[in-house]
Parts: C-alpha cells; structure tokens; sequence
C-alpha cells in the first residue's frame, strides 16, 4: 500500500503542473488591471503604470510564468498583490472554516442520505422506497445557494435560532461556538449532498441484497437489523465511498458560493474576492489548492476500498 501511496502522489505532480499552466494563463486574459483595480477610479494612469511595473505585471506572460514556477519549486508561491503578504499565509489564515464547513456538510450529508438510501432499498419498490427517491430528486434539483437562503429565513429571520452570517474563530469561542456560526450553511451543502449519496446508496444496496450470503444469513436466523448492517451495508460501501470522495471534492470547490452568501472568512469568500480584485497570485494559489484537495481525496477513498474490501489489491 505505501508503494501504491507513493506512485500516485509522484504521478499527480503532472497533473498539478497542467493545473497550474492552465490557471496562469487563464488567470492573465481576465480583463482588467489589477493595479487600476487596486487604486481606484481617481488614480492617474503614471500611477497605474508605477504600480504595474512595481508588481511585475508589465513584462511578458511567459516571463511571469517562468518567475512564478520558480516560485512554486522554492515552495514560493508568491505574494498577494491586495494583501501584499506570501499566499501560503493567507491561505493557511482563511482555511479554518472551510475546513470546518467541509466536514460538517459532509457528515450531515452521510447522516441523512445513508438511512435513506438504506430505507429505499429494503423497501424496494415500496412507498419508502418511492418517497426517499423523490425527496433525493428534490434535494439534487435545488442548488445549495436557494436552500441556504432558505434556511436563513426559517431559522435565522423568523425564529432566530443559528445566526444568518458570520464566523466565530476556534481560537475566540471554541469547537462549539465555531460550529454554531456554520450550521446553516452546512446543512445547505450537505442537504445537497445527501440526496446524490441516498440514490448510489440505494443502488449499491439493491446489488447486494440480492447475493447468496445475505439470503444464507437471513437462512441462519440472524436478525435484519445485522443482515443489513454487517452483511449488506458493509459490502456495499465502495461505490459509497466513491460518491462520498465526489462530495467531498465538490463541497471545497462549492464553499464559495455558500461562504459569500453567509459571509464566512474561509477559502470560498477569499477566492470570489480575490477574482474582483484581479488578485493573481492568490487566484492562483487556491485553485492549485482545490486541485491538490482533489488529488489527496481521491487517494484517500483509494486506500479506504481496502478496509471495506479486503479483496482489493494495489500493485
């Protein structure tokens, strides 16, 4: 397995160079002028052009290219142009609540869409079955703004149980407090999640209930309640465990659209400034690190077939 760990991390070094080629020069042809931007609307234009040449946006994209990759070889990866700090500090100063509203959307994701996965499947064909289909239909129809808007109104405006924006750091009130502020918007990315994770759970459930072992143990007297969890559940779960890597991909790389909704100082809100600023560098640097997110999720989804298979075999 460490042989195996090693290979793919070496050969997602390629990928992360690709990753960051292409964000360069994606990055470079937004229109705009991060210096302007920077300076505003009643700068002159020597002012804009001291300030390009001072943050070396003036020479040739390729000659950039060549500055930031050897940068990024140093573990440099240079410094925000708005915050005027290296990116791996702001990066590492905002990744506290994403973290937390990532495992927290996560969990609320496999609290609800497993059971009803598992409800639909027993009841195949059955009123529940036919229910906890709809409702996963439902929640993959809504997207993860409407829903978080929507628990905004019912829990922060009307009754005024979990507040509607803002984040308490870990180190000011601690684990709870912390998770008190992200309720909300977890529960709107997780609720989303749940339901894409009950149809697989169904599906995978469904292809298991039908094998010999789990008639054999039912033949044997056990009761329902362990044929589904040892027997059934368990051997179902790499397909699970697929979908539950894609969530939780998805849920780095959907946190910006939750965070600026409940303006929460995470990696999401960072980035959809950062892209109104033209910050380059640090544009840059959160999407090499969604992308290296990615590539650390995938592996660990890869060695947790193992622990549910025994079957599986890295060479």
């Amino acid at each position: 397995m460490l042989n195996y760990t090693v290979r793919r991390l070496i050969s997602s070094i390629p990928v992360l160079l690709i990753v960051a080629v292409m964000v360069f020069t994606l990055i470079h042809m937004i229109p705009g002028n991060p210096a302007a931007v920077m300076l505003g609307s009643d700068a002159t234009q020597e002012e804009v052009d001291a300030l390009t040449q001072k943050l070396g946006l003036d020479q040739p994209v390729p000659t950039q290219l060549v500055r930031w990759f050897g940068g990024m070889l140093r573990g440099d990866m240079g410094d925000s142009i708005y915050y005027d700090r290296p990116v791996t500090q702001v990066l590492s100063e905002r990744l506290e609540p994403t973290f937390l509203i990532v495992a927290y959307a996560i969990l609320v994701a496999l609290a609800i869409g497993v059971p009803l996965g598992v409800l639909a499947a027993v009841n195949h064909n059955g009123l529940l079955d036919k229910l906890c289909m709809i409702l996963s239909m439902v929640g993959i129809s809504c997207p993860a703004f409407w829903l978080g808007l929507n628990l905004v109104i019912l829990f922060a405006v009307q009754r005024n149980i979990f507040p509607s924006v803002g984040y308490l750091p870990l180190a000011e009130g601690g684990l709870l407090s912390a998770l008190y502020y992200i309720t909300l918007p977890s529960f709107a990315l997780g609720l989303q999640r749940s339901a894409s994770i009950a149809r697989v759970t169904r599906s995978s459930m469904l292809d298991v209930l039908n094998n010999d072992y789990v008639r054999t143990a039912r033949a044997k007297g056990l009761g329902e309640f362990r044929v589904i969890a040892k027997h059934t559940l368990k051997n179902a779960m790499n397909p699970i465990l697929t979908q539950v890597g894609m969530s939780l991909a998805q849920l780095v790389g959907g946190a910006v659209v939750i965070e600026t909704i409940f303006n929460i100082p995470g990696l999401g809100l960072l980035a959809f400034d950062s892209l109104k600023r033209r910050d380059y560098p640090m544009i840059q640097g959160h999407i090499l690190f969604v992308a290296l997110a990615y590539i650390l999720i995938n592996l660990v989804i890869d060695l947790l077939y193992k622990v549910f298979d025994p079957r599986v075999d890295y060479h």
